[in-house]
């Protein structure tokens, strides 16, 4: 039975939500399969969120793994490309751990690539009508270290990678920020974690950035 792996993140920094974890809740509420669709909240924490991330990968060896994670300021959803093997914490953790240049996992390649089909799912994304794009950079912050961590844990042959999503409308802790209903930004989720599924070979499309 093919398995899929999909996590969100907790509130952080006294945020009342965060819609990525909400997100993670909806797709698991209306998941129709015939898959299986393993799903989590992790916390904001460095050595929280990985140690979970890699139980939950041990446990249940999924097919596809696919995190998500908030990129407030954001207007769209970013399909992460590279995950850096570095941790530079600007702000500390919900523990209040502040790690400074280390890397996510010591003695591995500086970076690694998503291992989803990332330009098939941004075209899935925009067929859809769900504003999209190619990220190639998801921070040094936790959402990173957890992207690094899952490529880090995957076995061959299973797709992993990250997924940034803006605000929900719902939730916004600022009314100018640029948002997303949160209907849209779970549906767009389950269509990332549906390509992958589907999916055997990456479109070739432009998706890249000139800075």
């Amino acid at each position: 039975m093919t398995t899929v792996l999909l996590t969100g993140f907790e509130p952080f920094g006294g945020d009342a939500g965060n819609p990525s974890g909400e997100a993670v809740h909806l797709v698991a509420a209306h998941w129709a399969g015939p898959e299986v669709l393993v799903t989590a909240v992790l916390p904001v924490t460095f050595a929280g969120a990985t140690s979970r991330l890699r139980e939950l990968m041990a446990e249940h060896r999924p097919d596809v793994v696919i995190a998500a994670g908030l990129a407030g300021g954001r207007t769209r959803v970013g399909v992460e490309r590279v995950a850096v093997n570095l941790v530079d914490a600007r702000i500390p953790d919900n523990d209040g751990a502040q790690p400074i240049d280390e890397p996510s996992v010591a003695g591995a390649p500086a970076a690694r690539f998503a291992t989803l089909p990332v330009k098939a799912i941004l075209r899935a994304l925009e067929d859809a009508g769900i504003p999209a794009e190619v990220s190639y950079s998801a921070g040094t912050f936790v959402c990173n270290h957890v992207f690094f961590t899952a490529l880090d844990a995957a076995p061959p042959g299973t797709r992993a990678g990250f997924v940034h999503v803006p605000w929900s409308a719902e939730h916004a802790p600022d009314p100018d920020a640029a948002t997303l209903p949160l209907r849209e930004i779970g549906r767009a989720l389950e269509i990332a974690v549906r390509t992958a599924l589907t999916t055997a070979a990456d479109t070739s499309v432009p998706g890249g950035a000139l800075h």
